[in-house]
């Protein structure tokens, strides 16, 4: 297991501080769990640090899909915010930011062109509305969705990636496969608890934190940022009176064998970004066929690969997982220190502490953790939102109408 300095010295560690701080003046009634919920309700989330400058980024609406897509893969990152560049100066920043651009929502692009109910030709005038726009789900289509993606190649990802089409259209155009319309921002007086609880039973993968004087962004807090800053608590007696519990003592893993999604080595690998965005799932294991060992991990972000180094798939008549994490591994290999390892799956064992994953996933950079038995079986999966889900719990009546406000997603909408 990875191994932490004893006091912490990040940004991060300050928020732990005061927590611990917080923690000494609490009623001695309460228990340990609502200890942690009133302190965590007492800090403002404008005290959570900023990322780092490398990874404030926002995409302009009229930003094409192929930029997009760069952008997002040259600084790491799932997600950024998208300005409308029709907006006025003096905006509200509800009327500056028209969503958020996700690789999910960029992977829901990519399984229309693969439908072969959806126009392909860069010509088509129709092209764009029905690819984009939701008219027609690539869910709705499993079976033919499959057999499109069984025989596609790597010379779709080569045309794709060349055509007038994916160069044309712009981020503003697949507004529809955008989480939230425009999305849900907390303002800097907001407490922290909320924040886990939007990041773990909300289910969202990143809150923004909107500075309502300056009508902007001032920061976007991710469910990783949030285990970095856990990371970096050791030590701390709140800290270590929660994370020196094994799994099994805080309910994990959550989601069992059986209820895990997965695709089998030899299925192909638009599949398993079908599964992600239909099951709504940030990755999932690739399996021996007739075996219950998997040989590694595809998550949505991967589809960077798919977009920026199609040359890779060139000589595969069809795109299996297996060939797919054989062709990124490879690439990376050769690329070395150009992108974050992928497709490597870490696991970790039923004995496990809450401290060791939080500091496993934290050292790793990942946002799942499989739980496999000595022979390599997995027996579980645990999420960065299980995590938090286990360090705090809603009050009752606690959000009252706070989402009243909140608009809905588009109705065509499958994100």
């Amino acid at each position: 297991m990875v191994t932490m300095e004893e006091s912490p010295r990040s940004p991060e560690a300050k928020v732990g501080l005061r927590v611990e701080d917080l923690w000494d003046v609490q009623e001695p009634q309460l228990s340990p769990d609502e200890k942690l919920n009133a302190c965590f309700e007492s800090i403002p989330v404008s005290a959570f640090p900023l990322p780092p400058s490398n990874q404030e980024v926002e995409i302009k609406s009229d930003t094409s899909l192929a930029e997009a897509v760069k952008l997002l893969a040259q600084h790491n990152i799932l997600s950024a915010p998208v300005v409308d560049v029709d907006a006025p100066e003096d905006a509200s920043w509800i009327d500056r930011y028209i969503g958020i651009v996700e690789f999910a929502g960029i992977v829901v692009w990519i399984l229309h062109q693969s439908d072969p109910t959806s126009p392909r030709s860069p010509s088509s005038g129709s092209a764009i509305s029905a690819a984009v726009n939701g008219i027609t789900s690539a869910f709705e289509h499993e079976a033919s969705g499959l057999e499109s993606a069984m025989t596609t190649s790597g010379n779709f990802f080569e045309d794709l990636t060349s055509s007038q089409l994916y160069k044309d259209t712009k981020v503003r155009d697949i507004s529809g496969s955008f989480r939230w319309a425009p999305f849900l921002a907390l303002e800097r007086s907001n407490s922290f608890l909320t924040m886990l609880l939007l990041l773990s039973k909300y289910k969202m993968k990143s809150v923004p934190v909107v500075d309502l004087g300056a009508g902007r962004i001032q920061n976007i807090i991710t469910q990783s940022s949030v285990i970095h800053m856990l990371a970096e608590c050791v030590g701390l007696q709140w800290f270590e009176s929660w994370g020196t519990k094994k799994l099994s003592q805080v309910g994990l893993p959550m989601v069992t064998p059986n209820h895990i999604i997965k695709v089998y080595e030899d299925e192909p690998v638009l599949q398993a970004f079908k599964l992600m965005r239909k099951k709504r799932i940030g990755g999932l294991p690739v399996m021996e066929r007739g075996g219950s060992r998997a040989i590694g991990n595809i998550s949505l972000q991967d589809v960077q690969f798919l977009l920026t180094a199609p040359e890779i798939y060139h000589d595969y008549r069809s795109i299996t997982a297996k060939d797919f994490l054989t062709a990124v591994r490879s690439y990376l290999e050769k690329h070395e220190g150009t992108f974050p390892m992928s497709g490597e799956l870490i696991t970790c064992n039923k004995d496990c502490t809450i401290k060791e994953l939080i500091q496993l996933l934290d050292h790793e950079k990942i946002h799942r953790v499989y739980v496999a038995d000595s022979d390599g079986n997995l027996e579980g999966l645990i999420t960065l939102r299980d995590i938090i889900s286990r360090l705090v719990h809603e009050p009752r009546g606690y959000f009252g109408d706070f989402f009243d406000g909140v608009l809905p997603m588009p109705p065509n909408s499958r994100v």
